[in-house]
């Protein structure tokens, strides 16, 4: 008998998912919000049943909170929480920059100065969305290189709850130079093929992205 090679569409839960995850990163649906789940299916042309299939998954993953009687909530995240969060998630980090250290090669090393040429242009113009996905690839490219599949299922489930409140650290005063700087620290230990330096340099820009929001006043931009 042949072996049956259907492609099979995503079921529409998964879409439904992938919709509500990729709100909830870009503050359409803001910390601390209602979701209206009726409205909200109705906006999205679909049936409550896959609408509701994704409020399952994304509370599984933290980024939704469900309370009986109440209805739906956007996880809005706590000083605790972020007291918490940010520290594993620099041992995480500065583990993936460890490995990647041991295993680039002058390839990947070409490829990743190449992403921190743009990530200075975005920078120097203040473009803030533009230098968060420049940002987001290079810790992507980082995770790869290290090619820790343990590493990368944690740092993937820690980033989706830090979306929540990663991208406001940008606005801080002078934050884009500040955050440009210490990923230029971590690709030159990259380049160096320094496994200690890497995980040093990144763990303190994680955290100094912890100290940031601590201190960031409420409205301020990056000036």
């Amino acid at each position: 008998m042949g072996m049956t090679l259907k492609i099979i569409k995503p079921a529409l839960y998964v879409e439904v998912t992938e919709r509500l995850r990729s709100m909830i990163a870009s503050g359409f649906l803001e910390p601390g919000s209602w979701v209206d789940e009726q409205k909200l299916a109705e906006d999205l042309g679909v049936s409550r049943t896959p609408f509701r299939e994704a409020i399952r998954i994304l509370a599984s993953e933290g980024l939704l909170r469900i309370e009986p009687r109440r209805g739906c909530y956007v996880t809005q995240l706590t000083e605790k929480d972020l007291d918490d969060i940010f520290p594993i998630m620099a041992m995480l980090e500065g583990r993936c920059a460890f490995e990647a250290a041991q295993r680039a090669t002058d390839k990947d090393i070409h490829s990743l100065e190449a992403l921190h040429g743009k990530l200075e242009k975005h920078a120097q113009a203040k473009n803030i969305d533009e230098y968060y996905e420049t940002n987001r690839k290079i810790h992507i490219a980082i995770q790869n290189l290290a090619g820790n599949e343990w590493l990368s299922r944690m740092l993937q489930d820690m980033r989706k709850i830090l979306n929540l409140s990663r991208h406001r650290s940008l606005h801080g005063k002078g934050r884009i130079a500040e955050s440009c700087a210490e990923h230029l620290s971590v690709f030159a230990a990259l380049k160096a093929r320094d496994p200690l330096a890497a995980e040093v340099m990144m763990k303190t820009h994680i955290m100094r992205q912890r100290d940031v929001l601590k201190n960031l006043v409420p409205g301020q931009v990056a000036s």
